[in-house]
């Protein structure tokens, strides 16, 4: 076919960005500053670095106001955000700023973190290797799908979706853009990558994908 799926793989590296808060107006202005990469990186991290854990914690933002600064109310907030709603980095951080603005509105006074205890902002850099396996039909993709690592999986799922800012993950587009498998597509579409584990992913992908081939050899 003109156009097969060529299925990538990524590695990261985490970038201290010499940036760091002490309290929620500083966090607020790096919020605002920041490049996307690094809000990405501090909503997401955990999900790179723990692939097999489920469900996922709150994102860094959260996590720090909650237990550093001890403001638990606007922590509970932020924690709150749904993360697989946004699919603009940009949205994503306009949400971030909005909550904390409308808290600071009401509660001008802050707490500050101690020495040692400041929230310092970071990014990751991603590398984006290609893999040997390639997709020609539903059986191909199938099978890769078995053999590619969970990099990969995440790499498609999540970063082609909001940090690559394509609206969709990677294999429903190819499959309803070139096989015109919409079913499938939508299917595989609506898996929430945020709350199952990248293996829990890979076998229901695997498992709708081959249904699929099943009831087309009938």
């Amino acid at each position: 076919m003109s156009n097969p799926f060529h299925f990538y793989t990524r590695l990261n590296l985490t970038e201290l960005l010499g940036i760091k808060a002490k309290n929620l107006t500083e966090l607020l202005e790096g919020i605002k500053t920041v490049s996307g990469s690094s809000i990405y990186y501090h909503t997401h991290r955990f999900l790179q670095q723990h692939h097999f854990l489920s469900p996922e914690p709150p994102n860094d933002f959260a996590y720090w106001v909650s237990n550093v600064l001890q403001e638990e109310k606007i922590g509970e907030q932020l924690a709150s955000v749904d993360i697989i709603q946004f699919k603009k980095i940009h949205d994503l951080r306009e949400k971030f700023i909005s909550i904390i603005e409308q808290y600071l509105k009401k509660k001008p006074l802050q707490k500050e973190a101690s020495d040692g205890a400041e929230f310092h902002f970071m990014k990751s850099v991603t590398f984006i290797m290609p893999t040997k396996y390639v997709a020609n039909n539903l059986a191909e993709f199938s099978e890769a799908i078995k053999k590619i690592s969970i990099y990969s999986i995440y790499f498609h799922m999540f970063e082609a979706r909001l940090r690559l800012e394509k609206g969709e993950n990677d294999f429903s587009n190819w499959l309803e853009n070139e096989l015109a498998e919409t079913e499938l597509s939508k299917k595989i579409a609506k898996l929430d990558p945020y709350t199952q584990t990248l293996d829990s992913l890979r076998q229901k992908i695997i498992f709708f994908t081959e249904r699929r081939i099943n009831a087309k050899n009938k």
